[in-house]
């Protein structure tokens, strides 16, 4: 299996977006995803750029992605987020994921970051125990919080 990993390009968004919305159906929370293939070109691509994406490709099909943002943290200083890495169902376990984190890695390190962080929901033992397994520490005692659009626009 040729697995090539490379920058997103515009026309990849489709396709990420799909890959979104597979994660999100995974975790059981599809209708949370409000971000359109528009969004995420405005967004990586246009005059501010807020994020970073690494795509999986095999035989010419995007079957993996990894968005990945600056942070800045006061502990640490210069950080990076993945907010997600996904690999469609039917291409996991052939180390897709890996050579995407590996990319997400190399990333950081090309950046001098002091730290990159990311959550994963805590029924999905396969996906801590390969972050584990690629020197990633789950930090207990911390919870992630999160004030919804609504609550933005209400807040008083």
């Amino acid at each position: 299996m040729n697995i090539k990993i490379r920058n997103a390009k515009i026309e990849d968004m489709k396709r990420v977006h799909e890959l979104i919305m597979e994660l999100a159906l995974y975790e059981k929370l599809p209708k949370e995803v409000d971000l359109t293939t528009d969004d995420l070109i405005k967004d990586g691509f246009g005059e501010k750029k807020l994020f970073n994406c690494f795509v999986a490709e095999i035989n010419s099909n995007v079957e993996g992605m990894a968005i990945v943002y600056n942070r800045y943290s006061t502990w640490k200083g210069k950080t990076i987020h993945l907010e997600d890495l996904i690999v469609t169902k039917k291409m996991r376990n052939n180390g897709i994921g890996a050579l995407l984190l590996d990319k997400v890695i190399l990333f950081g390190k090309e950046m001098g970051v002091k730290r990159i962080s990311w959550e994963v929901i805590d029924w999905n033992i396969k996906a801590i125990k390969f972050y584990e397994r690629k020197g990633a520490k789950l930090i207990p005692d911390w919870n992630i919080i999160h004030l919804n659009e609504e609550a933005i626009k209400n807040y008083h």
